[in-house]
């Protein structure tokens, strides 16, 4: 095992801010691990060999701590090592028996009490190696997102989404080098916002929707046009019973073979944080579309294959539940999902056509499972009443892998 790993946890305020059993840690070890801004906040006193980390970090590491297994290490870290931070990350690589951690508040603790607000009444999101457009999914009214931000361009970038997303009149507070001695915060709306801030700086925001903005909702069934579609897209009230048959869980896989405009998979996803999926669209158009759509609803992580079904799945990491909405009369598309489920894996396809309706049906008699039948109908003028137009029906098959 080696000596452990001393993981520190300093502030923008350096050595001053640090209580003397971090300070000791610090002195007492013969390596200094860190980046270049944080070892410079030692002084010249702390001996230890101090070498900054290199580039890309990760993949480096294992190697980096094998090397130093018999010396007495310490990490510094930005605030809390364990939230975004370098500790997380170390416990996933050395494991956590090896580390001992010595906190140090966070810049989101320290922001939430530079602006009075409950730390567990806001979100926290980060742009640190993140796509910006995650931002949008937080997006509500009332809501107090804290962004960590990326670097000194963080600011303006958010400000300028916030702006383009009918959310201009949201109050940004840049919050600077917190707990430094020149710690600076600076307020005004995402749309007024103007200029760069210091390269260490936390974006506080209270969402306000601008006049007219119709915000999407928590629930599955987001209204049709919230989508950009060439009309190849699961209908809102039949995705709502869809996504209930498919259940999203925290963490799990979805693999939406005929993809269409994504809708289901971006719902999926819309469920939970943790939540991931695999789009699987044959035409690239619409594959544009479906990434597209993920972004402008808030989940740039939806993963897009363009190609065929089955030939694109080989290779694609295994799934926890599948949705079928297109390709079912191709050969092989239906066996290939089947037997990339594991135990307690979970599949649901719709169907609309005769044929595809006839493919769920052997699927059924030879597999067990649910068939469900959903029609919506709509009320339209009928002179000067109105009546009902029935949309064509659509046959659900769910099946769970009980093996």
């Amino acid at each position: 095992m080696g000596d452990p790993l001393t993981v520190v946890g300093i502030g923008a305020d350096g050595w001053a801010g640090l209580p003397e059993t971090h300070r000791d840690a610090l002195r007492d070890a013969e390596v200094l691990l860190g980046g270049p801004r944080q070892l410079d906040l030692l002084p010249a006193d702390v001996a230890g060999d101090r070498r900054a980390w290199p580039s890309p970090l990760v993949p480096a590491l294992p190697g980096i701590l094998d090397s130093l297994a018999d010396r007495r290490v310490a990490v510094l870290a930005s605030g809390d090592p364990m939230f975004f931070g370098i500790g997380a990350t170390l416990a996933r690589v050395a494991g956590p028996d090896r580390l001992r951690v010595l906190t140090h508040p966070s810049s989101v603790a320290l922001a939430c009490a530079r602006l009075g607000w409950g730390s567990e009444h806001a979100a926290v999101l980060s742009v640190v190696g993140r796509p910006l457009d995650a931002l949008r999914r937080a997006l509500a009214p009332g809501a107090r997102l804290v962004v960590l931000s990326a670097g000194a361009g963080s600011p303006t970038e958010i400000a300028g989404l916030l702006a383009g997303a009918g959310w201009g009149d949201s109050r940004m507070t840049v919050l600077e080098r917190l707990g430094a001695p020149d710690e600076r915060r600076v307020s005004a709306t995402a749309a007024a916002w103007r200029g760069d801030a210091d390269a260490l700086n936390v974006v506080a925001l209270e969402c306000v929707p601008d006049a007219g903005l119709v915000p999407p909702g928590e629930a599955p069934g987001l209204p049709d046009d919230t989508y950009d579609h060439d009309g190849q897209l699961t209908k809102r009230e039949v995705r709502a019973v869809t996504l209930a048959h498919l259940a999203p869980r925290a963490g799990e896989l979805l693999w939406d073979i005929g993809a269409g405009s994504g809708s289901i998979g971006i719902e999926w996803m819309r469920a939970h944080p943790r939540c991931r999926a695999i789009a699987v669209e044959t035409r690239p158009e619409r594959a544009d579309r479906v990434a597209a759509n993920a972004a402008a609803l808030g989940v740039p992580g939806l993963r897009v294959v363009t190609g065929p079904a089955p030939d694109v799945l080989a290779g694609l990491e295994r799934p926890d539940v599948v949705f079928v909405g297109g390709g079912l009369t191709r050969e092989g598309v239906l066996d290939a999902c089947l037997a990339a489920l594991g135990p307690g894996g979970r599949l649901v396809a719709n169907a609309v056509t005769v044929q595809t309706e006839a493919a769920l049906a052997a699927a059924h008699a030879a597999h067990g499972g649910d068939l469900v039948r959903v029609q919506v109908a709509r009320a339209v003028p009928v002179g000067g009443f109105h009546g009902w137009r029935p949309a064509m029906p659509v046959t659900l098959w769910s099946w769970r892998n009980v093996l």
